[in-house]
């Protein structure tokens, strides 16, 4: 079928490779006309440097790619989402899927990413998430990797599935688009935050306490907006991988950060999009609207918009009010035999 990807940053790129794989015929489209032109001469993205793009990729600044395809991912950054999908409103049908591959919540609006799909597409055709744990720079050499197709159309997410799915890249399918969503936004807003505790010099135990708190409160926002399956790797998986590897920009950053430079300087130390710096607002705007608690993600938007200093930040999630560590569930209450609850249950 005829695929389009829009947004030629690492995981756009990855992911046209992917569909080239598949037998699909393919479109990368960048918003520089001069970025497509240099790609389609050297067969590469400096973003994925040594990675030989297929030749039959077919690379352009062109919308005109749009007219007829079948398959179209969503792949610009989170702040530029609104414009694209205004941009590629006018070529889509009702028989297109588009495939949300940007993580982020939108500023101000506080919409999920596919939201704002539809909002500007006018739910002209249905739209699906993609998520999961998996590095654009492993993609793009074919490492085996998993993520999750998620829509509340189960045929639609099926055929994300068939998509995508091949030998190095597995796809699950799922009806968790909230949970999903927000689970990607926040992992970067945590990622960061663990390279804030890396820059500082702090070890495993730290990066440990920070990464199961962070779950405690993907599991709040995401639950507020519909009860999710937690072991989905569209929730834990992605913040795991995002939180230790040297590849997420994010945790570079904030290892710059913890070292001492501004978040503008660690930035531009990066040279590439750091999403966590403006989830960090958005999720922060969101937690507040909807009244879900979330220290390490207010802390995380004190400290890079507020100017608020690191050790502070530190030292006030370490002396919060004392908290119990106990899961409230059926046959696991306080005085019963532990972990009862596990005991397949008649019926």
């Amino acid at each position: 079928m005829k695929t389009v990807v829009l947004g030629s940053g690492g995981w756009g790129t990855a992911l046209s490779q992917i569909l080239c794989d598949n037998g699909h015929e393919t479109y990368l489209w960048s918003h520089s006309p001069a970025k497509a032109a240099e790609m389609a001469r050297t067969r590469e993205n400096p973003l994925l440097q040594g990675v030989h793009l297929p030749e039959s990729l077919h690379i352009t600044g062109d919308l005109g790619c749009l007219r007829g395809a079948d398959l179209v991912v969503s792949a610009p950054p989170s702040f530029a989402v609104r414009e694209t999908a205004k941009k590629m409103a006018p070529y889509l049908t009702e028989k297109t899927v588009v495939v949300s591959v940007s993580k982020g919540i939108e500023r101000d609006t506080n919409l999920r990413l596919s939201q704002v799909i539809q909002e500007e597409t006018g739910n002209i055709c249905k739209v699906a998430v993609l998520s999961g744990p998996s590095h654009a720079e492993e993609v793009g050499i074919r490492l085996p990797t998993g993520c999750v197709a998620a829509c509340l159309d189960v045929d639609a997410a099926r055929f994300v599935q068939d998509a995508f799915m091949n030998d190095y890249f597995r796809v699950y399918t799922s009806g968790d688009v909230v949970g999903v969503e927000l689970a990607a936004a926040l992992k970067n807003v945590i990622a960061l935050s663990c390279g804030v505790c890396d820059g500082l010099g702090y070890q495993d135990n730290t990066k440990a306490l920070m990464m199961t708190r962070a779950m405690a409160e993907i599991t709040r926002l995401g639950s507020w907006g519909l009860p999710a399956d937690l072991r989905r790797l569209g929730r834990y998986g992605d913040l795991i991988v995002t939180c230790t590897s040297m590849h997420s920009r994010n945790r570079r950053a904030g290892i710059l950060i913890g070292q001492g430079k501004t978040p503008r300087e660690a930035m531009e130390e990066v040279g590439a999009v750091v999403e966590g710096y403006f989830a960090a607002e958005s999720i922060h705007q969101l937690s507040e609207r909807v009244g879900v608690g979330m220290p390490i993600s207010r802390c995380a938007y004190e400290l890079l918009y507020q100017g608020k200093q690191i050790r502070g930040v530190v030292a006030e999630l370490m002396t919060r009010p004392r908290r119990m560590n106990c899961w409230r569930r059926r046959g696991c209450e306080v005085g019963t035999r532990p972990f009862a609850f596990l005991r397949r249950e008649k019926g």
